[in-house]
């Protein structure tokens, strides 16, 4: 169920970025970029916890 919801969460964040692209690329990159360091800190975060 954990590994349904994480590609369902890609699957959305995808498509936000891409929608973002079709009226702004530059906006895309900059949003990708921002969810890129959120995704890690959230993984680094669950490690910690997890350890």
């Amino acid at each position: 169920m954990v590994i349904l919801l994480s590609v369902l969460e890609v699957v959305f964040v995808l498509a936000v970025v891409v929608g973002v692209g079709l009226w702004s690329v530059p906006a895309a990159l900059i949003l990708a970029g921002v969810l890129g360091v959120v995704a890690v800190e959230r993984e680094q975060a669950r490690r910690k916890g997890a350890g």
